[in-house]
């Protein structure tokens, strides 16, 4: 009698195991269609567009040559238009403006002043789209560079693309503290199944400045600043149903580092459906934004997600 029951037990087991697995299965082929084509790294850096100004050819690249909605690390390379070489200029501002249809005029989280590389002369930084080309506007960049002892200044429309890469995804957001803030996926562009540094840009819209000033660039250089010392703590989880809302071991919550960035560890354990859960707080501790996940293994359920969350998948 007990070996019928030791067995009937062992069976039931087994096909609840089945079940299970058959759903995580029916999940990933389901993360596959919606995946679509493999997302492909950008590792090089394209023109995106080029323009010619006082006898100089300003060339701006990106990776992949697209700008997209969200973090975008950007080349500037100043040339002699005739001679083709590149020019001794000693500064670079780089300015995104975005015109919105009823004529508003905004900027974004951005690096205004560029660096300046030397061994392959060219100046770099970053730009933070926060919307694309579109309904909501249209975007410029005011580049303004100095060669010797002169300034010049250009401005040329630029396309900025959606990204469909969702492990750049970015978020807006009203914190606790009532201001805006931006947080921007930098990396990894493409996961893979093992311990990933996960990187991210965190921004805050500052106040408006005197609008008395007659100059944009005045006003919209400082739209955005860089948050520092906050602690952008991490729960990732894989919500679907059939994923019972399972999580991962060994991450670590994201904090700054010199670059500016924030820097931390996900440990995606399979592909599929993952959601980045962040409970952002202040150098003091405070809570801006984000709210505690359960960690319960639910399967059938979907898992819950924080008020303060990215979407990912690959």
């Amino acid at each position: 009698m007990k070996v019928s029951i030791l067995i009937k037990t062992i069976v039931f087991y087994v096909a609840i195991t089945c079940v299970f697995l058959g759903s995580c299965t029916k999940g990933k082929t389901n993360y596959e269609a919606e995946r679509g084509e493999v997302v492909e790294e950008g590792v090089e850096f394209k023109e995106v567009t080029d323009f010619v100004a006082a006898g100089y050819t300003i060339s701006i690249e990106a990776l992949n040559g697209v700008l997209y909605r969200g973090y975008n690390d950007i080349r500037v390379r100043i040339k002699n238009t005739q001679t083709n070489t590149p020019v001794e200029v000693s500064s670079v501002t780089f300015l995104p403006i975005q015109t919105a249809v009823s004529g508003e005029k905004r900027s974004c989280p951005n690096q205004y002043n560029f660096s300046y590389k030397s061994g392959d002369k060219y100046f770099s930084g970053y730009t933070v789209f926060t919307s694309e080309s579109g309904a909501e506007g249209s975007w410029e960049i005011n580049v303004n560079f100095t060669v010797g002892s002169q300034n010049f200044s250009v401005i040329k429309e630029v396309l900025v693309r959606q990204q469909t890469n969702k492990n750049l995804n970015m978020t807006m957001f009203t914190g606790k503290d009532d201001e805006q803030y931006v947080i921007a996926l930098v990396s990894p562009q493409k996961p893979s199944v093992a311990e990933n540094k996960l990187v991210a840009g965190i921004y805050k819209l500052n106040k408006p400045l005197d609008s008395s000033s007659k100059s944009i660039a005045d006003q919209l250089q400082f739209s955005y600043s860089q948050v520092d010392r906050y602690t952008l703590k991490l729960d990732p989880r894989m919500p679907e149903p059939s994923m019972g809302n399972h999580s991962s071991p060994n991450n670590k919550d994201l904090i700054q580092e010199a670059d500016g960035l924030y820097h931390g560890i996900v440990n995606y354990t399979m592909t599929g459906n993952w959601t980045l859960n962040f409970i952002l707080l202040n150098p003091d501790g405070k809570v801006i934004r984000g709210t505690e996940v359960p960690k319960d293994f639910t399967p059938g359920v979907e898992g819950r997600k924080s008020e303060l969350y990215l979407d990912i998948l690959f």
